[in-house]
């Protein structure tokens, strides 16, 4: 599949002294804005093309006034400015890190480049990896012997092999900084009430103590190795019993674990500015769990924010975009942040299904007009047969590694993420944007150096000719059929 071009993307020359940090409610500028001399450069990926990531335009703003009925425009108004970005990136699970090191080293460092480097890939500022063993693990481990109530066995060993030098690797990749948050998909057996660490259980309230301490022994290792933890989570999709790794806590059992456990804990241990994670799992039950977290003082002022997977359609049904909303409504001082998804069901003939990176574009862009500050893909990288995986769940990454062959293969997923990580920057703040036909989905960002940067994406078969339309000037552009556009001016 064809690599990633080198791009040039327009100097900013619209700027905002605002600035608030971890700011995610609404801020209203009254900063004018002026489309006059500004340049658009449109990056397209598009199905039955060969454009991927490509610049494919530049345009021009003219005069264009009130629309009619029959022009199709998307509306920008830079003025109105919401949440601030946090990142984009994926999770560095053991999966990930143990097909990288089974490619050849030129291909190691193509995928390091394709995922981390600004300016000859995607950007990544974010990433995600596990606590204790999860099912993208090929082995099931802990870092204690059983019974070790205080922990004086604990060491990462196991993670030397693999694991940790990746992250280390993409660390240096990033520029030597990535934002790293750590998730547990299960206390060790014996702590638990069904003395195993795969389908399910709770966690034994005698152990608390130790599995809080956990944590931040966790991170002590993980920070002796040269690898700073930005965050944690405090449980992966507390509501799922499964076949591999998993804990069960009703919103109340983990806001009360946070609340007299966790949070003293991490506060004790010197990580009072880690940023906690809480929910971890789908939309359907995010607002039940947000109030039950929130409403409580006590629990909320250890909590960044909330975390959501994008599983809750496995029946058939709809993404539950609105849920976000609601939680934003109602918290808008807590953080909403994309913690895990991925296309389930792996099979190596679907490659290259259009499907795949639409559900990416799709999600995107309806989160983060619903509140999302950053996103987190799931595996990085997998290998050809959609693992390693010891529970035979097998899933799509946006790029796999053929351990035969010794080839990547990127699916069109990675760059429909690419349209969003390579052009907004961490602390941009997200504008308002809105399409005047369905079939365009669209959200808008300002960088901090004034770059302004609007992905708009064709979810139809059908070619859309469309105006980019700020302030009673416009600059007409074209949507291939099923394709993405990122507008950078």
């Amino acid at each position: 599949m064809k690599r990633v071009i080198l791009f040039t993307v327009l100097a900013g020359i619209f700027s905002c002294s605002e600035k608030k940090e971890d700011g995610v409610t609404e801020q209203k500028s009254n900063a004018s804005f002026s489309t006059d001399g500004k340049k658009v450069i449109v990056y397209t990926t598009a199905d039955s093309s060969s454009y991927r990531l490509s610049a494919t335009d530049t345009l021009e703003f003219k005069e264009m006034g009130q629309p009619v009925e029959t022009q199709i425009c998307v509306f920008v108004d830079p003025a109105k400015t919401f949440q601030t970005y946090l990142g984009i990136g994926a999770a560095l699970t053991d999966a990930s890190a143990e097909t990288f090191y089974k490619l050849p080293k030129e291909k190691q460092q193509e995928l390091l480049t394709a995922y981390f480097d600004k300016q000859n890939g995607i950007g990544y500022t974010v990433a995600r990896t596990n606590i204790n063993s999860c099912d993208f693990s090929s082995d099931m481990y802990t870092y204690v012997t059983d019974g070790d109530r205080e922990l004086k066995s604990f060491n990462i060993e196991h993670d030397k092999k693999y694991k940790i030098p990746f992250i280390r690797e993409a660390i240096t990749a990033a520029g030597g900084k990535l934002n790293l948050f750590a998730s547990p998909w299960s206390p060790p057996a014996w702590m638990k009430d069904n003395n195993d660490m795969l389908h399910g259980g709770k966690l034994k309230k005698d152990f608390y103590d130790s599995w809080a301490l956990y944590y931040t022994k966790f991170i002590k290792e993980y920070e002796k190795e040269g690898i700073p933890v930005w965050g944690i989570s405090v449980q992966n999709e507390p509501m799922a019993t499964q076949r591999w790794e998993s804990c069960i806590y009703t919103a109340e059992e983990e806001r009360d674990f946070l609340r007299d456990h966790l949070g003293p804990t991490m506060h004790k241990e010197g990580f009072a500015s880690k940023k906690i994670i809480v929910w971890d799992h789908n939309r359907d039950l995010i607002y039940q769990r947000a109030q039950t977290y929130f409403n409580d003082p006590e629990a909320s002022r250890y909590i960044w924010g909330i975390g959501f997977h994008w599983y809750e359609d496995w029946s058939g049904g709809q993404p539950m975009y609105e849920n976000l909303k609601r939680v934003h409504e109602s918290f808008p001082d807590k953080n909403i942040f994309f913690t895990e998804g991925c296309a389930e069901s792996f099979n190596a003939a679907r490659y290259n299904a259009w499907v795949l990176g639409e559900e990416y574009g799709r999600s995107m862009i309806n989160d983060f007009n619903n509140g999302m500050v950053g996103f987190t893909d799931w595996n990085i990288l997998l290998d050809e047969t959609g693992g390693p995986n010891h529970a035979q769940n097998f899933c799509f990454a946006p790029v796999h590694g053929d351990t035969k062959t010794g080839q990547l293969v990127y699916t069109n997923a990675y760059y429909y993420i690419g349209h969003f990580s390579k052009f907004i920057t961490p602390g941009a703040k997200r504008i308002s944007s809105a399409a005047s036909r369905s079939q365009l989905l669209t959200t808008a960002f300002r960088n901090e150096d004034g770059k302004t940067v609007v992905v708009v994406m064709n979810q139809g078969g059908i070619k859309f000719p469309y105006y980019l339309w700020i302030n009673g000037k416009a600059a007409e552009v074209t949507a291939l059929p099923h394709s993405i556009n990122t507008l950078v001016f």
